[in-house]
């Protein structure tokens, strides 16, 4: 697939998704890293798109990882910034810290540097969350294609995951709901509460009667 083709391709994916998306009310965030924001271009160039994009992390070093989608250092010190781990904390991450549906993340080599043992040039990890508990990954090697070549590719890996995604069982309205009323059921059930509905209070002395 050329680049041409690539940005072709990109296109029909990006309005497929949006109109599938503004059908089934779905909003996307997505993290991306190598391709620096073009998955989210790519998707803000059709107009009408505000009602599905909520918001894209470009997060390009590992400090921006860790700061902006709450990757941990651990993570990213042993399995390294191109890895399955990190694409997937990336993708939550991402879902965490927007009010979407849906987040994509996007981290790989995109060449020509940067290749190290194990991690060739165009390897490209993908991870797609969704707000029920839904988490894809998927790993792609390009090979030596070019940088814009691996860039244009990964955005049609990452459109066509989100399609994927985007597809299955729709998320339940009260999702979100759901989860802030599972945090009210762990308060409740606290120690100190449990401790506090269980005690009972002291029996006043009995007065004697008067004959």
């Amino acid at each position: 697939m050329s680049g041409n083709d690539a940005r072709t391709d990109s296109r029909a994916l990006a309005r497929s998704l949006l109109d599938l998306c503004r059908s089934r009310k779905l909003t996307i965030a997505t993290a991306e890293s190598c391709t620096g924001g073009l998955v989210a271009g790519a998707l803000t160039d059709i107009p009408g798109s505000s009602d599905v994009i909520d918001r894209g992390f470009v997060t390009y070093s590992n400090e921006a990882k860790h700061d902006m989608l709450g990757v941990e250092t651990a993570t990213l010190t042993t399995f390294g910034a191109v890895s399955k781990e990190t694409a997937l904390a990336m993708a939550v991450g991402a879902l965490e810290h927007a009010d979407v549906d849906l987040a994509v993340s996007i981290t790989g080599i995109a060449g020509p540097g940067g290749a190290t043992p194990g991690k060739p040039v165009g390897l490209v990890h993908f991870a797609v969350a969704a707000r029920d508990g839904r988490i894809t990954h998927r790993e792609q090697r390009f090979g030596a294609i070019g940088r814009s070549n691996v860039r244009q590719r990964s955005v049609v890996e990452a459109l066509r995951m989100l399609l994927e995604v985007a597809r299955g069982p729709k998320p339940a309205v009260k999702a979100k709901r759901t989860a802030a009323t599972g945090l009210h059921k762990r308060v409740a059930r606290s120690p100190r509460r449990t401790a506090a509905s269980k005690r009972v209070p002291p029996k006043r002395p009995v007065k004697p009667k008067k004959t």
